[in-house]
């Protein structure tokens, strides 16, 4: 069969079959990344069945495989692909980019210790006579009955009036200790982890419409990459042309999706037309969502206080302030401290003394875990992310944004080289092969 080069014996039904191939192929391109967005984004949580064994057969699988949602749990299912690298995310974000937005000392100061230590002691005080009268009835309820009411009382107010300076001490201590006491990768990863959706939240908050012109753009890219192949398929005629190629398609518009998004990092002239990645010209919008999602949802003095008190380095906070807290409950005492010391011997003073301290670390420490106020300090760390983010280069912010998710593109390549395969197959079950 001679090859018809220059399309000389083409009738009304072959320019059917070859017209139809780009728009096939422009169709499948947008499917390919409408799709790819589902798979990107979605669900949340992981959905499928577990199968007996697979947990133990993934492990000797090879390391692309492993990377698919499940399977090292031994599940067969879906999760996408930026939910299930949630704490990887988190990971890189903190390498990439938030550890150079500051350290947490800056973080610390931005939300301004003298009006935390003032919120404290306005939230602390009204409860300062029940715990004091608590403590004293459970550590010795024998002194605390004997003593006449106005002794009472003068013990309470002289612990209320050192609690301005023994609050201000705190927050001082705090700040002082903070880089070792609070750990920002710890606390985003974990964040992260536990609420997968603020992770697709921040791509689709400030990457929506770059995301939905990635869709568009799929079907430019399938129109104009199925143009050769409906030559290759006139030329040729071969029955598996199509969807062979159509795997190359499907491969190729998903990778250009992908490139459109995130490259190049830095504006480049090609051919007179200058290219830049589409979330990287819009990073100075970007960081003023990003800001917000991080003061709202991840870096907040709520989260600081239930890091403080409950994280991995709670036990070492506690006892710094506890210990912080000492020398000002001794001044509360005042001349009485020594008679009293005598009185109910050195050891059960200490502890008394070691009960009001650690009881008052929990209190001092519970208004930074109070929402409304957090929200109103929130604008101060939102400030300091915004302002950082901008000044990030280009490539620490692509790498923040792609990072954790580049190692599982191929899934996404994959998936579309299966409807390439899969368009190939219907045009070819609707038309017939090409060529003359």
């Amino acid at each position: 069969m001679e090859t018809d080069w220059f399309f000389q014996h083409v009738d009304g039904s072959d320019w059917i079959h070859i017209a139809t191939i780009p728009v096939f192929t422009g169709v499948i391109g947008w499917l390919i990344n409408w799709t790819g967005l589902i798979m990107l984004f979605s669900p949340v949580r992981f959905h499928g069945f577990t199968v007996p064994g697979l947990k133990q057969i993934s492990r000797v699988l090879p390391r692309k495989l492993q990377e698919v949602p499940g399977f090292l749990q031994g599940g067969i299912g879906w999760q996408g692909i930026v939910p299930a690298r949630a704490a990887k995310m988190g990971s890189i974000a903190v390498d990439k980019a938030i550890a150079k937005l500051g350290t947490p000392g800056e973080f610390y100061q931005q939300l301004e210790p003298d009006k935390i230590a003032e919120h404290i002691v306005k939230v602390f005080e009204p409860d300062m006579p029940k715990m004091i009268e608590d403590i004293m009835a459970r550590e010795h309820p024998n002194l605390w009955r004997d003593l006449p009411t106005p002794a009472r009382k003068a013990i309470i107010a002289r612990v209320q009036a050192q609690m301005p300076t023994v609050v201000h001490g705190i927050t001082d201590e705090i700040g002082v200790h903070i880089d070792q006491l609070l750990d920002p990768k710890i606390m985003v990863i974990d964040h992260f982890e536990a609420n997968p959706a603020l992770v697709v939240r921040i791509f689709r908050d400030f990457g929506q419409k770059e995301l939905n012109l990635m869709v568009a753009f799929g079907f430019i890219f399938g129109f104009l990459l199925g143009i050769p192949v409906a030559v290759a398929d006139h030329w040729f005629g071969l029955w598996w042309l199509l969807p062979i190629l159509g795997v190359i398609v499907g491969w190729v518009t998903n990778a250009l999706g992908m490139w459109l998004i995130f490259e190049p990092p830095e504006p480049k002239r090609i051919l007179g037309i200058t290219w830049h990645g589409l979330f990287l010209r819009r990073q100075d919008e970007a960081a003023e969502v990003y800001a917000q999602i991080i003061a709202d949802d991840v870096i907040t003095l709520e989260r600081i206080g239930d890091f403080l008190l409950d994280g991995p380095r709670g036990d070492r906070t506690r006892q710094m302030l506890a210990t912080a807290m000492l020398p000002a409950i001794d001044q509360a005492a005042g001349p009485v401290r020594g008679a009293v010391r005598i009185a109910i011997g050195s050891k059960k003073f200490d502890s008394i003394r070691d009960a009001v301290a650690n009881e008052a670390v929990d209190r001092t420490i519970t208004p930074f875990r109070d929402p409304e106020f957090s929200k109103r300090q929130a604008d101060k760390i939102r400030t300091l992310v915004s302002a950082r983010t901008k000044e990030l280069p280009p490539k620490d912010f692509v790498d923040m944004m792609r990072s954790a998710i580049k190692e599982d593109e191929w899934m996404l390549y994959a998936h579309g080289a299966i409807m390439g395969f899969a368009g190939g197959v219907v045009h070819l079950a609707i038309f017939g092969v090409g060529g003359s």
